[in-house]
Formats: structure tokens, C-alpha cells, sequence
């Protein structure tokens, strides 16, 4: 009865696409979950890749410390595995009006509405960004390694997911878990931020209870990183917006948004240059950056600080910091969204 509801919900979604939308979505879904087996059957079998192996094995131990020690949903999801043979599990379309940092949004029935609209085939993800592009929407495409049925399906475990990093292959398990732990719909940043700081906090947690003071180190650092390219793009959009809100001719918005942007690529260099040449974040900054990029970041992290602070504020307790999160009504969460807005003001 739950795959045959989770069918239906997909079927009758509120958003305005053709059915072939939601034909991809459980053809895909399905795909995967032909592809699992049982994370013991491929341990042992021969044919595995010892590094596919290890990986596995560290796996398990993850999914066992989430749910005893960060109190995340004790279930059978990441105890099957699926080898995908490809590099995501989906790719994700977001997108913006040309003068807007608002992202487009897709209504779901059980997910609600989010800010991205996700393919299992790269080219269909394609092909749909260029037709938004060619109505005038600002598009970009990023490849997902991980996502959440919200506990309709126990989720496995995929090979998109196993990071040669072990602190990243522990925090994509831990954010998916957080998912199903508390999800509220229709707030898309809300709920992308909320799973990045059990993220973060729990890969800390679990760097600690491994004495691993070097990745701990070096997670520290790439976090702190993290955090001042985010300041960087925040700034960035609030100038945009600011820009976008001016009585101007749409000739004098695009060339002060060229502008914005190609300014973001400098400072972008120099904040690289205080990192000691960390190129981290190279690749993304080649891009043809646009306000869907910008927007996609904003989703996944402006939330952030606030619930650090609430976790921080229940002595670190994850049980209690769930149960508060759980209990924020509609309006307590729309506030959270202005009172980032005149953070960005204030920066």
C-alpha cells in the first residue's frame, strides 16, 4: 500500500508538467531499486572491488553510529546496495527568472514544493533546462549523488555515494537519514539546511569518537572554507537583488548583472589567495555562473548558522534538537526565511 500511495502521489502531483515527468521519475526510482542487493551478499562476493568492499564495510559502521549516536531513524535504509554505473543518481534542474534570485519552484504531492526538479537521465535534464532557457529562465544542472524517499522506501546505499573522502561518505548518509528524520513541506531551504548541519555536526561527532585528529583537522578546515565561499555568493545575491529591484532598463540590469558576476570571479580569486591557493572551488567558479547557480547554493546552506545555534543551544543533543525542529509551525519557519534576508542586508 505505501509504493502504491507513493505511486499515486506521483502521478497526481500539483505541478503543471506532462506526464512523462512522472513516468521518468518511477521508471528511474524503479531502476534503482531492481539494481539492490543485500550489502552482506555483495561483501561476499568475489567479483566486488576490495576498495568497493572497504567502503562498504566503513558504510555499515556509519549507519550503525547515525542511529545510535546521532539518533537518526533506525531502519533497513543503507543496508542494500546498488551500483548505478553512472557518476549521480540524478541530475537536478534548477531555475530563475533572468532578473530574479527567486528559484522556480515544483509542487509534489508529498514532497511539496521544492526549488529543483530532478531527472534519472541526464539528457532528459538536458534537454528540459533548454527549453526553460529558451523561455528566458536563467538554468543550471547539478548531478546528485544521494536523495531521499522521505521513508516511503527504505533507501540504499549507491555507488554515486562512496566518496574516497570517508568524513563525506559519512555526512551524505547522515543528511539523507535527516530527511526522514524531519521534513517540513514545501520549504525547500528549510529542509536542505536543517540535513547539512546534522551533516556537518555529525561528521564532527564522528570524526571525534574516532580520534582522527588529522581528518578532523582537515575537515575543520574545508568547513570554515565552506562557510566563506557561501559569505561570498550571499553577498553576490544580495547585490543582485538589490540591483534587480532598481527602476532601470532591462539593457542597464544586464550589464551591471555581467558585471556582479564577472566581480564575484575576482573576489572569488582573492579569497582563494587567503586560503593559500586552495582551489577547491575552481571548477564551480568556471562555470557560466548565473542566478540559478546562485540559488542552489542558497537553498543548501543559508539555513545553516540558525540551526548550528539551535543544536548548540541544546548542549549538542541531537534527540532534543530534532524534537524542537519538528515542533516550528509554518510561521516560525517563514520568519527564519526574513530574518536571513536582513542578515544579508546587514553583511
Amino acid at each position: 500500500m505505501k509504493h502504491l500511495f507513493l505511486f499515486l502521489g506521483t502521478i497526481l502531483c500539483a505541478g503543471c508538467s506532462s506526464t512523462g515527468y512522472y513516468w521518468q521519475a518511477i521508471n528511474g526510482h524503479a531502476e534503482l531499486l531492481n539494481s539492490e542487493r543485500p550489502i552482506a551478499e555483495v561483501l561476499a562476493d568475489k567479483s566486488t572491488p576490495p576498495v568497493v568492499k572497504q567502503k562498504l564495510q566503513l558504510a555499515q559502521s556509519i549507519r550503525r553510529y547515525a542511529s545510535k549516536e546521532l539518533h537518526l531513524p533506525d531502519n533497513n535504509s543503507y543496508t542494500q546496495y546498488a551500483d548505478l554505473h553512472r557518476p549521480y543518481a540524478l541530475w537536478n534542474v534548477v531555475a530563475t527568472p533572468k532578473y530574479s534570485i527567486q528559484a522556480k519552484q515544483w509542487c509534489f504531492l508529498f514532497a511539496g514544493c521544492i526549488s529543483y526538479r530532478g531527472y534519472y537521465d541526464k539528457r532528459e535534464a538536458e534537454a528540459y533546462a533548454g527549453a526553460l532557457r529558451q523561455q528566458g529562465y536563467d538554468v543550471m544542472i547539478s548531478g546528485a549523488r544521494a536523495y531521499s524517499t522521505l521513508g516511503w522506501f527504505d533507501d540504499p546505499l549507491l555507488n554515486t555515494m562512496l566518496y574516497n573522502d570517508d568524513a563525506r561518505l559519512a555526512g551524505i548518509i547522515f543528511h539523507e537519514l535527516a530527511h526522514q528524520q524531519v521534513y517540513k513541506k514545501g520549504f525547500s531551504s528549510f529542509n536542505e539546511a536543517f540535513a547539512t548541519t546534522v551533516e556537518v555536526e555529525g561528521v564532527f561527532k564522528w570524526l571525534a569518537s574516532r580520534n582522527n585528529l588529522v581528518a578532523i583537522k582537515k575537515y575543520t578546515k574545508e568547513f570554515d572554507h565552506q562557510l566563506q565561499f557561501n559569505q561570498l555568493l550571499r553577498a553576490t545575491r544580495e547585490k543582485l537583488k538589490q540591483l534587480y529591484a532598481k527602476n532601470i532598463s532591462e539593457k542597464q540590469k544586464a550589464a551591471n548583472k555581467q558585471r556582479l558576476f564577472a566581480g564575484l570571479k575576482k573576489n572569488y580569486q582573492s579569497l582563494k589567495h587567503q586560503w593559500g591557493g586552495d582551489g577547491s572551488y575552481d571548477a564551480w567558479m568556471a562555470q557560466d555562473l548565473n542566478n540559478a547557480h546562485l540559488a542552489l547554493v542558497a537553498t543548501y546552506y543559508d539555513d545553516v548558522p540558525y540551526f548550528r545555534g539551535l543544536l548548540k543551544a541544546d548542549n549538542g543533543d541531537f534527540s532534543r534538537f530534532y524534537q524542537g525542529v519538528a515542533a516550528m509551525t509554518v510561521e516560525q519557519i517563514k520568519a527564519l526565511g526574513r530574518a536571513n534576508t536582513k542578515l544579508a542586508l546587514r553583511q
